[in-house]
């Protein structure tokens, strides 16, 4: 009886170990690793400007305030949203012409099939006045994507910003 109380103990003592060995070395990971920062409503689209969390809201905020508003949909797991979000985040000249638009980034899709004109495919940006028109005359340089842009299109989606700014003046 005592042989097998001695077992079952050295059993735990040997568990207990390769239990501690494993937590350790989870451990030594995560601080090897850089800690993830908090995801803000630009998802890494430039933390600095001020992003709208919903379409209504959005919508709310360009008829109010007068301005265009710009979306941005996109996936996390797109590798061409990934590629263009960082080529857009690091454009000193577009974070600082996107603090005169109403923003907003979304990963789902609306119902609104105004936002969809020729499909749904990410990356699209849309420019929308503060009438609430989809600009269908501002878009990107493919024919089959009207709405969409690549990295190397970003000075296209700069000079296609300056363009909402300057019809907004001009029309509205």
């Amino acid at each position: 009886m005592e042989k097998s109380y001695v077992s079952v103990f050295l059993l735990l003592v040997a568990i207990s170990c390769v239990l501690a060995k494993d937590v350790g070395k989870k451990d030594t990971k995560e601080t090897n690793t850089k800690p993830k920062l908090p995801q803000t409503l630009s998802r890494g689209w430039g933390d600095q400007l001020i992003w709208t969390q919903t379409y209504e809201e959005a919508l709310f905020r360009a008829k109010h305030s007068n301005k265009p508003l710009m979306i941005i949909h996109h996936l996390d797991d797109c590798p061409h949203s990934q590629a263009l979000k960082k080529v857009f985040a690091e454009h000193k000249e577009i974070q600082k012409l996107a603090e005169k638009f109403i923003l907003l980034n979304l990963v789902y899709e609306t119902t609104d099939k105004n936002l969809a004109p020729d499909g749904q495919y990410v990356p699209r940006i849309l420019f929308i006045d503060p009438s609430l028109t989809v600009r269908a005359d501002i878009t990107g340089r493919y024919s089959n994507r009207l709405y969409a842009y690549e990295p190397s299109d970003i000075s296209l989606l700069y000079s296609n910003m300056q363009k909402a700014l300057k019809l907004l003046k001009t029309e509205l």
